[in-house]
C-alpha cells in the first residue's frame, strides 16, 4: 500500500512533510542560534520588571500645621486624582508645614503616559490651591529607580565631608557612561558656605540678620544692562558682580558704624564646608570581612540606578570597569571603595545557578530516557529539549520579558512536561519498531500519527491549564506571568518538534537497534513484559470491574483520602503563605526613635545595634545611616524608605558571605538576630525597630497591616494603640509599629500686636527673623568656576547662641524705633506637635504595622486569631469595631479595621488563581466535550484532578513547606499534565472497543500498553522539577509537582479505568474511525 493513499491526521501530516526534508535539519540550527543569540543579548535582572507607575507629589505649605495641610492640601488633591483614569490607590501625608501625595496607578499602566494624565490634571486645577502653597514638585518613582549598584567610600584619614567631595567628582566622571539612570550620594551634605553671627557683635554694631540677608542679596548680584555703540562696533554691558569666594562673603559690608564699613567677618566668622552635621553615615567590616572589625570608618555611598530597558550586569560591569581607572586619580589612596550592593552580580549569579539547573534537568531526563528505553533513543531527547528551550527563549525576549529568576523558572518547570510530547512519540516508535510490521519510514508516521491527536489534546490541555493564571492582578499578576506564557509556549513548540523533529532522528538513530534480533524474539521480549502489567492489572482491575460494593469502597476510600488531604489546611498541619523569604546576601535594620530625639543619640543607638551584627557568624560588613535613607530596593520604593531623613530616622544596610559560604539562610539569620536587636532598641527607648528582609515577592508595606477607619481620627489613633497593645502580647507577632507621631514638645511664640503696632512694624518680621536665627537662611550661592554643583551661602546664628529658648528670646528684632528684645515682644507658651495624618483612598487612616516569627509562619493565621480580640474594642459609639477582609469601608459612618499587607495579596493572588483554574476546568470540559463528542467522557477523564491534593498535602507536610502561591501554580498545572495519561489510556480504550474487543479486555489492554509512556512521562516531571525543590522560593512548585504527579499517577492507572467502567459502560462510544495500522502491511525486509 502506498504512504500516499493513506488517510494520516494532523501529526502524521507533518511528521510524514519533515521526516525526509533537509530544512529538518536548518530548521534545529536555526532554533538553537535564536536560543543562543536570545541568552546573549536578553536583559539580565534578578527579579521581574514590573511596571507599576508611582508618582509622588509633594506640596510645601510653610507655617501650616498637619491639620491645615490635611484640609487644604492633600485631601482636595487626593479628591483630584482620584479622578484620574487608570489609579488604583491614592495615598496621602500631612506634616507640619508639607504634604505628600502618592497616586499608584493600576500594573501596567504605561508610565509616561500616567505621569503626563497626573500632570495635566495637577496643572489644570493648579488655581485650586491656597494661598501660600508653594509649587507641587512631582516626582515617579518605578522599579527602574531602584540603584542597583551601591558603592560605599570609606576611609578612616578624611572627613566625611571630604569624602563626599571625592564622590561628587566619581559621579560626574560615572555619569558620562551610557544607560546610567538616576544618581544619589548618600553622607555629608554639599559644599557650602556658612556665616555663623555672634548675636552679641551684631547688637553692637546694631545690626539686625533681615539687613544682613538684604546685603548680601544686593552683594552677589549681576545683570545685563543693555547694548551701547561706539565707532563701528556695538558693545554689551553688564552691571554688578558675583560673590566667588569666601574672601568675597568675608568682606561684604553690612552695615556702617561710626562712619567705619560693617563688614561680614566683623560679626561673623565664615565656614567652607558641611556645615552642622545633620546625617551620620559609618562603615564598618563584620567578623567575615577582610577589614579591621573593630574599626568605624567615615563613609559616604553612591547609589546608581539604570535606564529602563538596559542590561543590570552590563551597566554595573561597565561602573566598576570605570570606577578601577579613577583609582589613584580622582579617588586618593586612602579612600576606599566597597561594592556595598550590586544588583548586576547577584542577576548573574542567579541566573547561571538556575542555567545550571536548567542543565541538571535536561541531563536527568536523558539519562531516564536511557535507562527506560535506550540510549539512542536519550540522544533523541538531548535534541529535543535544548530546541524546545531555544525557541522558548527566543520568544520570551521577544515579548519583552528579561532573563530573570521566574523566566527561567518557567523553563525549568517546563522541561519535565514538555519533553512529555517527545516521550510519548519517542516510546510509541521504539514499540512500531520492535514490533517490524511496517517499514521504518512508515512505521515511524503511523506511530507519530496513532499519538498525535491524544497529544495535541494533552498539549492543549496544558496550555488551557496554564493560561488563564497569565491574567492574575495586582503586583502578583507581572511577577508570576512568564511562568504560564513561557511554559505554554515551549509546550505549544515542544509539540511541533515531538511531530517533526523525533521521527526525523528516530528514522535515522533507532532504525538499526533491532535489526540483530529477529521479530519472534522481540515479540517474546514484549510479550513477557506485556505478561508481568497483564496479570498485575487483571488483579487491580477484574474485582473492581466485577463487583459494585468494591468499586464503591474503593471509590470511598479514596474520597476520605482527599477529604485527608484538605483537612491538614483546616487543622494547620499545612499552612498557607503567600511566598516563602528568599536566600539573600543583605538585610536592613530600620530603627526609629521618638520624635525630637537628637542625632546623636539616634546614632549611638544605631551603632550599638550594629557593634552586636558585626560579631554574627555570617556579617562581611554593614552601613549605618543615621538622618538619612539606605540606598531603597523595591521593598523600599514601595514604603517610601527614601523620605526617612530626620534626626530620629537610621538604617543599617547589613551584607551578609555568599550564600554558597554559609549554611544558615538569610531568613534564619534574620529570625536569629532580632530578638537582640529589638532588646537593644527598646532599652535606649526606641519607638520601632525591625529586621526588614527583602520580600519574595512583590512588596507589601509590612506583612501583618491593620488600617483603621473611622469619624473621628483622635478616635482612630486610639483604637490603633489598642491593636498595637494586642499585637505586642500576641505569640509570634513581632517588629509591631504604628504610622503615628508622638506628641513633639514644641514652643509656641505668639507675638503681641498692639506692641508691634506701637512700635511701627508688622508681624511678617518677627517670623523671618526667628526662622533665619534658627533653621538658617540661603541667600544664594556663590559663582565659582571650580565646583561641579552650586556652593550656597546660608546665614545662621552660631549653634552656641540658639540652644534654649532664652538665647531665641534675646535676640533683637528691628522696628522703626530701634532694636527690641525678641522676649519683650511675644508671649510663649509650650504645647505639643499635632499628629501627622495618613489618607488612603480619601479616608483617613491609622497603619498599625507588624510581621510574625517562624512560630506562626504566615500572617494569615494571626489575622484569623486577632480578629475576634480587635473586633470587642469599645468604640465611643459602644458598637465595637468592625472588621474588613477585602475592602475599605465605604463609609465613615463607624470604626473600621481593615486587613492589608501580605493578606491582601494572599487573598487576591489566590482568588484570582482559583478563579483561573475554575476557568480552566471549564474550558478542559468543553475541549474534551468537542472532541470526544460525550458529556460523560470528560468527567472521566477529569476525575484524577482533585486526587492530585493528595500528594500535594500530603507533600508539603512530609517536606515541613508551606503551601504557597508557587505550589498553586504546581496544583493547577497538574491539571494539564495528568489529563495526558487520562487522555492515553481512554483513546487507547476507544481504539481497542473499535477493534472489537470488549470492554474489560480494551481496559486491561490499555493499562497494560499505556502504563510505560504514563510512567515515563510522570518521571520525566518528577526528575525535572526535583533540581528546584531546594529553592526556597519556588520548592512549593516542586514539591506539588513531585509528589502529585506521584499519587495522581497511581491513582489514574486506576480510577480512570473504573470510572470509565462505570459511566460509560456497554454503551461505550466506539469512535468511527479506521483501524491503527492496516492488517495487510508486511514489515521492512
Amino acid at each position: 500500500m502506498e504512504d500516499k493513499n493513506r488517510s494520516y491526521g494532523l501529526a502524521g501530516r507533518i511528521a510524514r512533510a519533515f521526516i525526509k526534508s533537509p530544512l529538518t535539519p536548518l530548521m534545529v540550527l536555526a532554533s538553537l542560534l535564536l536560543g543562543l543569540f536570545a541568552v546573549l543579548t536578553t536583559p539580565r535582572d534578578e527579579e521581574p520588571q514590573i511596571v507599576v507607575p508611582m508618582i509622588d507629589i509633594i506640596v510645601p505649605f510653610p507655617g501650616s500645621e498637619a491639620d491645615e495641610v490635611d484640609k487644604l492640601i492633600t485631601k482636595p488633591l487626593e479628591k483630584i486624582m482620584w479622578e484620574i483614569p487608570g489609579v488604583d490607590y491614592v495615598y496621602s501625608y500631612a506634616g507640619d508645614g508639607f504634604g505628600v501625595t502618592t497616586v499608584r496607578f493600576y500594573v501596567g499602566e504605561d508610565p509616561e503616559d500616567a505621569l503626563v494624565r497626573l500632570y495635566s490634571k495637577l496643572m489644570s486645577n493648579y488655581y485650586r490651591m491656597p494661598q501660600g502653597a508653594m509649587e507641587p514638585i512631582v516626582k515617579p518613582k518605578s522599579i527602574d529607580d531602584v540603584p542597583i549598584l551601591a558603592l560605599t567610600f570609606y576611609s578612616d584619614k578624611y572627613s566625611s565631608y571630604e569624602i563626599r567631595r571625592v564622590v561628587e567628582q566619581v559621579e560626574d566622571e560615572l555619569k558620562q557612561l551610557y544607560n546610567i539612570s538616576e544618581t544619589t550620594i548618600l553622607g555629608s551634605k554639599p559644599k557650602s558656605i556658612y556665616i555663623y553671627f555672634d548675636p552679641s557683635k551684631l547688637n553692637a554694631y546694631h545690626i539686625l540678620l533681615p539687613q544682613v540677608v538684604q546685603a548680601l542679596q544686593y552683594a552677589n548680584s549681576s545683570l545685563p544692562s543693555g547694548e551701547f555703540d561706539k565707532g563701528n562696533y556695538r558693545f554689551k554691558l553688564r552691571t554688578g558682580q558675583f560673590l566667588n569666594s569666601v574672601k568675597d562673603v568675608e568682606n561684604v559690608v553690612i552695615g556702617v558704624y561710626n562712619n567705619k564699613p560693617i563688614y561680614i567677618k566683623d560679626v561673623a566668622k565664615v565656614e567652607i564646608g558641611e556645615g552642622e552635621v545633620t546625617n551620620i553615615v559609618q562603615f564598618g567590616y563584620g567578623i567575615r570581612g577582610e577589614g579591621d572589625k573593630n574599626k568605624l570608618y567615615n563613609a559616604v555611598t553612591l547609589a546608581i540606578a539604570k535606564k529602563t530597558g538596559s542590561n543590570a550586569v552590563v551597566v554595573a560591569e561597565k561602573i566598576l570597569e570605570k570606577l578601577e581607572t579613577l583609582k589613584g586619580k580622582v579617588i586618593p589612596a586612602d579612600i576606599h571603595v566597597k561594592v556595598t550592593r550590586n544588583y548586576g552580580e547577584t542577576a548573574t549569579e542567579k541566573a547561571n545557578e538556575l542555567i545550571e539547573h536548567l542543565l541538571i534537568a535536561t541531563f536527568s531526563i536523558v539519562l531516564l530516557i536511557a535507562v527506560t528505553l535506550g540510549w539512542r533513543e536519550s540522544l533523541i531527547v538531548a535534541v529535543t529539549i535544548p530546541v524546545t528551550l531555544a525557541i522558548a527563549l527566543f520568544l520570551s525576549e521577544m515579548y519583552g520579558y528579561s532573563l530573570n529568576r521566574v523566566t527561567l523558572f518557567a523553563l525549568i518547570f517546563s522541561i519535565g512536561i514538555l519533553v512529555d510530547n517527545s516521550i510519548v512519540v519517542l516510546e510509541n516508535i521504539h514499540r512500531w519498531f520492535s514490533m517490524r510490521k511496517l517499514p521504518n519510514e512508515k512505521a515511524a508516521i503511523v506511530a507519530t500519527d496513532e499519538v498525535g491527536n491524544p497529544t495535541i489534546l494533552a498539549t492543549f490541555a496544558v496550555i488551557v491549564a496554564l493560561l488563564p493564571m497569565a491574567f492574575v492582578s495586582g503586583l502578583m499578576g507581572p511577577y508570576m506571568r512568564p511562568i504560564p506564557i513561557n511554559a505554554s509556549v515551549a509546550m505549544f513548540f515542544s509539540m511541533l518538534i515531538a511531530f517533526i523533529l523525533t521521527p526525523y532522528l528516530a528514522l535515522r538513530w533507532l532504525k538499526h537497534d533491532h535489526e540483530h534480533e529477529s521479530p519472534e524474539a522481540l515479540e517474546k521480549e514484549d510479550e513477557a513484559r506485556a505478561g508481568i502489567l497483564a496479570k498485575l492489572f487483571e488483579r487491580i482491575y477484574m474485582p473492581l470491574f466485577l463487583s459494585r460494593i468494591k468499586r464503591y469502597i474503593f471509590l470511598g476510600f479514596m474520597g476520605l483520602l482527599l477529604v485527608g488531604s484538605v483537612w491538614l489546611f483546616v487543622e494547620r498541619v499545612v499552612l498557607v503563605k503567600m511566598l516563602p523569604y528568599d536566600n539573600k546576601s543583605e538585610l536592613f535594620v530600620v530603627l526609629d526613635m521618638p520624635e525630637g530625639t537628637p542625632l546623636e543619640k539616634t546614632y549611638k543607638v544605631a551603632k550599638e545595634i550594629a557593634e552586636y551584627a558585626k560579631n554574627v557568624n555570617e556579617v562581611e560588613n554593614y552601613v549605618i545611616y543615621a538622618g538619612i535613607p539606605a540606598p531603597f530596593d523595591f521593598n523600599g520604593l514601595v514604603r517610601h524608605y527614601y523620605m526617612r531623613e530626620g534626626t530620629h530616622y537610621a538604617m543599617i544596610k547589613i551584607n551578609l558571605i555568599g550564600k554558597h559560604e554559609r549554611k544558615a539562610q538569610s531568613h534564619q539569620i534574620a529570625e536569629r538576630i532580632r530578638g537582640d536587636i529589638e532588646r537593644i532598641a527598646k532599652k535606649h527607648g526606641a519607638k520601632y525597630v525591625a529586621v526588614v528582609e527583602p520580600p519574595p515577592g512583590p512588596p507589601v508595606l509590612s506583612p501583618i497591616v491593620a488600617e483603621v477607619y473611622g469619624p473621628d481620627y483622635k478616635t482612630q489613633l486610639k483604637i490603633a494603640d489598642e491593636i498595637k497593645n494586642i499585637f505586642e502580647k500576641a505569640e509570634g507577632v513581632i517588629d509591631v509599629g504604628i504610622y503615628a507621631n508622638l506628641p513633639q514638645r514644641q514652643y509656641i511664640l505668639k507675638p503681641d500686636r498692639e506692641k508691634i503696632k506701637r512700635y511701627g512694624f508688622n508681624e511678617d518680621m518677627i517670623v523671618k527673623t526667628v526662622r533665619i536665627a534658627l533653621a538658617g537662611y540661603s541667600v544664594g550661592f556663590i559663582h565659582s568656576a571650580e565646583d561641579l554643583n552650586p556652593v550656597n551661602i546660608v546665614v545662621r546664628l552660631d549653634e552656641k547662641y540658639r540652644t534654649s529658648i532664652n538665647d531665641i528670646l534675646s535676640m533683637k528684632i528691628p522696628t522703626p524705633k530701634g532694636a527690641i528684645p525678641l522676649g519683650s515682644l511675644v508671649t510663649v507658651k509650650e504645647g505639643s506637635a499635632k499628629n501627622d495624618i495618613y489618607r488612603k483612598n480619601l479616608q483617613k487612616v491609622v497603619y498599625v504595622i507588624a510581621n510574625v516569627d517562624d512560630t506562626v509562619g504566615s500572617p494569615v493565621y494571626p489575622i484569623v486569631d486577632l480578629s475576634e480580640k480587635i473586633r470587642n474594642i469599645k468604640t465611643p459609639d459602644g458598637k465595637g469595631v468592625e472588621i474588613l477582609l477585602t475592602h475599605q469601608p465605604h463609609l465613615e459612618d463607624r470604626y473600621y479595621v481593615k486587613w492589608d499587607g501580605e493578606w491582601q495579596v494572599t487573598y487576591e493572588t489566590f482568588r484570582d488563581m482559583g478563579i483561573a483554574f475554575a476557568v480552566a476546568l471549564i474550558v478542559l470540559y468543553i475541549l474534551l466535550v468537542g472532541w470526544f463528542g460525550s458529556f460523560k467522557m470528560p468527567m472521566v477523564i477529569m476525575s484524577p484532578i482533585p486526587f492530585t491534593l493528595v500528594g500535594i498535602v500530603p507533600g508539603h507536610f512530609i517536606m515541613g513547606a508551606f503551601f504557597t502561591a508557587t505550589s498553586m501554580i504546581g496544583f493547577i498545572a497538574l491539571a494539564g499534565i495528568i489529563l495526558r495519561n487520562s487522555i492515553l489510556l481512554v483513546e487507547f480504550t476507544q481504539q481497542k472497543l473499535q477493534e472489537g474487543y470488549a470492554l474489560e479486555e480494551a481496559l486491561l489492554e490499555a493499562g497494560i500498553v499505556r502504563t510505560r509512556p504514563i510512567l515515563l512521562t510522570a518521571a520525566a516531571v518528577v526528575v525535572g522539577a526535583f533540581v528546584i525543590i531546594f529553592d526556597p522560593i519556588f520548592n512549593g512548585l516542586a514539591i506539588a509537582l513531585i509528589f502529585g504527579t506521584i499519587a495522581s499517577t497511581l491513582i489514574t492507572l486506576v480510577v480512570v479505568p473504573v470510572l470509565y467502567y462505570m459511566i460509560v459502560g456497554k454503551t461505550a462510544v466506539k469512535l468511527d474511525m479506521p483501524p491503527a495500522v492496516p492488517v495487510d502491511e508486511k514489515p521492512e525486509k
